[in-house]
């Protein structure tokens, strides 16, 4: 991927101007902007000023930069985290970030990641759904970096950037293994995409490393937020009797849910005990902020360059949220230990054997799947109880 040649600063004038572009077509996605106006400094009133100002270098000029959101920062999960982020890099690098909240994964995205491509070096599409608009829009500009989370195409100029949230998933099913009292277990699913399939399986696995007899339901929303929708289909669980549930969505529908039959619950990407404290269990959480400094850092450096990055539980892109307050100390360092082997390398969730849900063995004994076979991965492990829609 080329970099600009130079740098530009974002004007207020342009900024205005795609605003009224992104507000202008009907829609609710609004582009904030956090660039200050420039000031013009003082002119030196003597001689030896002048003469330091006809000297000194230049300062160097920072990419601008703009971020895809396909939720509003206010959601406590997904968007959330990555907004977090994005504020860590500002802090770390003085760089003031665009962003466009509320983005459809629909032909609205490629306009929008169009519009940010005329005035942005750097551009951030953060859902998976963004990946072929983002794909067609680094075709038509080459000068810009596209970064694109959770996807698997790439350019000259297009990376994907992405964590092993899995590996926090499965620890999340060894504190579910060993709260439930009923050997049931649930799982709200958003899509039935391969990053949600191989996040149930984790969960799935964790859950019967400590406790082989349970079994684990799925019922497929087809939402990332959608609190009413999400809720049912938490409710429709509890009704079946599965006592614990996690959910891979971004509102915390299914810990209240859950926590209104004294069940316990976790959400998806970010901490959310606050919701129901005394019913939250854990979840994976993304810690998005190092990798946007990397990133950015990397452009300013001149040495970006399109790769496909999985960060994980070892380099902290992948964390796992507090315990909730009611889980025992005794399941918490279960836990734990679990987590320290995953770190050390120790321990890789997908070893074999593991047998699909249709009784063929899938990964042989002592076998590791690649993280390519996982990201494409398409299929159920034993012990969950539903299928994959096509």
């Amino acid at each position: 991927m080329k970099r600009r040649g130079q740098g530009f600063k974002f004007s207020l004038v342009t900024m205005f101007l795609l605003a009224v572009v992104l507000t202008g077509c009907g829609n609710n996605n609004t582009v904030s902007n956090t660039n200050a106006a420039a000031t013009e400094a003082p002119a030196a009133t003597n001689a030896a000023a002048t003469e330091a100002a006809a000297t000194a270098e230049p300062a160097a000029e920072k990419p601008t930069v703009a971020f895809v959101y396909i939720g509003p920062p206010g959601d406590g999960g997904y968007t959330y985290q990555h907004d977090q982020g994005r504020l860590y890099m500002e802090k770390e690098l003085g760089i003031k970030a665009d962003f466009v909240e509320n983005v459809p994964e629909s032909a609205d995205a490629e306009r929008i990641i169009t519009e940010l491509a005329q005035n942005h070096d750097i551009v951030f599409t953060t859902s998976f759904g963004y990946m072929d608009f983002t794909l067609n829009v680094a075709g038509k500009f080459p000068n810009v970096k596209f970064l694109h989370a959770s996807g698997y195409k790439t350019a000259d100029n297009m990376g994907t950037y992405f964590g092993k949230n899995y590996q926090a998933s499965y620890l999340s099913g060894i504190a579910a293994g060993k709260m439930t009292t009923k050997n049931h277990l649930g799982y709200v699913g958003a899509f039935p995409i391969s990053e949600v399939i191989y996040n149930l399986n984790a969960f799935t696995l964790g859950a019967q490393s400590v406790n082989p007899d349970v079994k684990v339901d799925v019922v497929w929303t087809n939402t990332w937020y959608d609190p009413a929708t999400e809720r049912q289909a938490a409710i429709s669980l509890l009704d079946k009797g599965a006592d614990v549930l996690l959910a891979y969505q971004d509102s915390p529908a299914t810990l209240q849910a859950a926590a209104e039959r004294g069940a316990f619950a976790g959400g998806n990407d970010s901490d959310m005990s606050k919701y129901a404290p005394d019913n939250y269990l854990t979840n994976p959480v993304w810690n998005w902020g190092p990798y946007y400094v990397k990133a950015v850092q990397s452009v300013m450096d001149g040495t970006w360059k399109s790769e496909q990055y999985s960060g994980d539980m070892a380099d902290g892109m992948v964390e796992l949220a507090p315990f909730g307050k009611k889980v025992p100390d005794d399941v918490k360092q279960l836990v734990e230990e679990a987590k320290a082997k995953i770190i050390s390398g120790e321990l890789d969730v997908f070893t074999g054997p593991i047998s699909d849900n249709q009784g063929n063995v899938v990964v042989q004994d002592g076998q590791k799947l690649t993280l390519e076979e996982v990201l494409s991965m398409n299929w159920l492990v034993k012990g969950v109880e539903g299928t994959i829609p096509q």
